[in-house]
């Protein structure tokens, strides 16, 4: 049996955590050198800000019984625990998995947030900091808007799954600025992108979607400044520099798969969760979307130069390989600008 969800806020764990680390903080003095591409995205940045109460349907109740996606992305689809739960069971279990995404959306934004703001104090020219003061505004907004949602309209959220724990621990004690770019604006930002485009283009809620349209026109600019910030960096270092950033980009890859198994869903509800984690990670609608999220991810690793065939044959293993040719990162950029465009001129 699936316990019914619960109708009031229950974010359960430590509402404060305090974690160590090491920063440069970095003056730049030189303020008339450019990066000029950097100053073309800061000043996209500060003409794209908006205000949700402004342009966000916050009147509108969703219809918390209707799915985000279709069925054959539940992860328990077609299996003998799926085939075996009442239709109400199933309702139940929908809003307790949309709650649980978009909860982690919220942590993954907070972890954003924190780690923007290490940019600002670390890179080393002023359109980087300039650029990186934008996102900081952009994630706080992005944590505003999701914990609103949560909070206003689901009535209750999921703590953060242990996996993406992991990795935004490991980008925000990490002292280096480069492996900063690299796991969050490209792995984490990257991955965001992609299953926001899969809310948006699937959810009934019209309020969630334009939320979701909003924020990916924010983050396809914070893919582009980490791919801006990095792909020229890493052509000149030393080999063993080279694969100590690629083994960090297939453990992100790692964990960011498997944060997608719905483990603290099944713990809540009752149901067996070793079995219903071995369900979803092969369940092949399930596969398929975590395949689709490294969609932006993999051709900006290979524009910065750390897809070697080392890396390659792990991709593979991973099933990401073939997205190695897909659409440039600065595409999606373009098209969200479009896209933002067409919603100011409604």
């Amino acid at each position: 049996m699936v316990a019914p969800a619960p109708t009031s806020e229950s974010v359960s764990g430590p509402s404060i955590e305090t974690l160590e680390t090491i920063l440069d903080v970095t003056y730049t003095w030189g303020y008339q050198d450019s990066r000029a591409k950097l100053r073309e995205l800061y000043d996209k940045a500060t003409r794209a800000q908006w205000q949700s109460d402004v342009v966000l349907p916050w009147h509108l109740q969703p219809d918390l019984e209707q799915p985000m996606g279709p069925e054959e992305l539940m992860p328990l689809y077609g299996s003998d625990i799926w085939r075996r739960l009442t239709e109400r069971e199933k309702t139940a279990l929908n809003v307790e998995t949309s709650s649980w995404t978009l909860s982690q959306f919220l942590h993954g934004e907070q972890g954003a947030l924190l780690a923007a703001a290490q940019l600002v104090d670390s890179v080393h020219d002023l359109d980087s900091k300039l650029y990186g003061a934008t996102q900081v505004v952009d994630e706080a907004r992005h944590v505003d808007v999701y914990n609103r949602y949560l909070h206003e309209k689901v009535g209750f959220a999921y703590p953060i799954n242990p996996h993406l724990k992991t990795l935004l621990d490991m980008i925000l004690k990490d002292s280096r600025w480069d492996m900063k770019f690299l796991g969050m604006q490209i792995m984490v930002e990257g991955l965001a992108l992609a299953a926001f485009g899969m809310i948006r283009m699937n959810t009934p809620d019209p309020l969630l979607r334009e939320l979701t349209a909003y924020v990916m026109g924010d983050e396809a600019r914070h893919v582009a400044y980490g791919v801006l910030s990095l792909r020229d960096y890493y052509r000149d270092q030393p080999e063993a520099m080279r694969r100590e950033r690629e083994d960090f980009v297939y453990e992100a890859a790692r964990l960011m798969r498997d944060r997608f198994l719905f483990q603290e869903v099944w713990e809540k509800v009752g149901l067996p969760v070793q079995q219903c984690m071995d369900i979803a990670l092969h369940n092949q609608g399930q596969v398929m979307f975590r395949q689709l999220l490294f969609a932006k991810i993999v051709p900006a690793i290979k524009k910065m130069d750390l897809l070697s065939d080392r890396q390659r044959v792990r991709f593979a293993e991973l099933g990401i390989l073939q997205f190695e040719s897909a659409p440039d990162p600065f595409a999606e950029l373009e098209r969200e600008e479009a896209a933002a465009a067409r919603r100011a001129s409604a």
